[in-house]
């Protein structure tokens, strides 16, 4: 490991962007802007010069789209890339392309109205960088990048209060049993993972609530794609929503998701709330409300991403009684969020992406069924 800086490559068409990111990118102490082009054919060239150890990239660009640039370099010169485009903010289909294509985030365009919304940026943007910079693309190997620095954030209290050892056992004690529910969390390589995840469950599998790290407005694109590959319903998530066998729930982008318990009927509530782990939506917060109103009920999953957002709910969710597995390191984009589940001790399981499905369906047919209500 060195101390060198991750080396960031620019590429908008839009001069006050390309300053507005370099500006957010050099304010970190990990990331360096190395260069910026105001088009393809001009990072091609900076390219030739030095190589970058990610690429932030907007989708309408000059002379040729960022879809093709992104597909030419993946195909000729794998390079993790990060679409920085205001298409994000409409939830355009052109985006989940691009992630097919190869593109490991997105993130959208930086807000400079307010204070409050570039900050939020800032942290989106650079840990958008950092995770691109660990990210695993398929059949590339890499050194590995410079070790980053650890923020202070933000845990799931500032949502939703911890229960102390009594009430925790109290409630354990009285939980009823209820139809099994998955709750699945991913960020950086999770918008794919989920994808092999949810396409092989079959139309009668649990419910299912997922967070997945991604913008506002993205997240319902990404929900309408999902819906139409798999067998299960797949939408994006809305305050008051059932839980129910068959359909899978994705939290909305910049919204938390709570899981919500009445009788023996789950719901979510969308709610508003600061940065938990850095995200919002938070792993964290559907995982700690999972195992307060769930418990054994429930059966936590945690993928591919960068950071620790979900470890520490995970590991809730094991010791409420709930079923925990972990995407292991061979499988995963980023091996960070399921790292550092396993090492907290949350996982009672490790298996690669393949086997997510099939440990879905074995939990949900092995798990004691019953609709009486409590």
């Amino acid at each position: 490991m060195t101390n060198r800086k991750i080396r960031v490559l620019i590429v908008d068409d839009s001069a006050s962007v390309r300053m507005t990111l370099s500006q957010i990118i050099d304010s970190d102490p990990d990331l360096e802007v190395m260069a910026t082009a105001a088009d393809p054919y001009l990072a091609v060239e900076r390219i030739r010069h030095e190589v970058p150890d990610v690429i932030f990239l907007d989708i309408e660009l000059p002379r040729m789209d960022g879809l093709t640039f992104l597909r030419k370099i993946m195909s000729q010169r794998p390079i993790p890339v990060v679409i920085c485009s205001s298409l994000a903010e409409e939830g355009s289909d052109t985006l989940l392309q691009a992630l097919e294509a190869g593109a490991v985030d997105v993130v959208a365009k930086p807000r400079v109205d307010t204070t409050h919304f570039l900050q939020e940026s800032r942290m989106r943007i650079c840990d958008a960088a950092k995770a691109a910079a660990h990210a695993k693309l398929r059949g590339v190997k890499k050194a590995p990048p410079p070790p980053i620095n650890v923020e202070a954030k933000l845990t799931a209290d500032a949502i939703i209060p911890p229960l102390s050892e009594a009430r925790a056992a109290s409630l354990r004690a009285k939980q009823p049993q209820t139809e099994p529910i998955i709750c699945i969390g991913a960020s950086t390589g999770g918008t794919e993972a989920l994808r092999d995840v949810l396409e092989k469950l079959p139309a009668n599998s649990p419910g299912i609530v997922i967070v997945q790290h991604m913008p506002e407005k993205f997240t319902n694109a990404f929900a309408r794609r999902l819906d139409s590959l798999c067998a299960i319903e797949v939408k994006e998530a809305e305050d008051g929503d059932v839980v129910q066998a068959g359909r899978a729930l994705i939290a909305p982008g910049n919204q938390h998701m709570v899981l919500h318990r009445t009788g023996s009927r789950y719901t979510v509530n969308i709610v508003d709330g600061p940065h938990v782990s850095r995200h919002r939506p938070s792993v964290d917060v559907m995982f700690r409300s999972a195992s307060q109103v769930a418990g054994r009920n429930a059966m936590g999953v945690i993928l591919t991403g960068m950071g620790d957002d979900g470890a520490r709910g995970l590991l809730e969710m094991r010791q409420a009684g709930s079923h925990t597995i972990a995407q292991d390191e061979e499988t995963s984009v980023v091996f960070g969020m399921p790292k550092e589940a396993i090492q907290r001790g949350a996982a009672v399981k490790v298996v690669p992406l393949g086997r997510v499905a099939a440990e879905i369906d074995l939990y949900a047919r092995n798990i004691p069924r019953t609709g009486a209500a409590s």
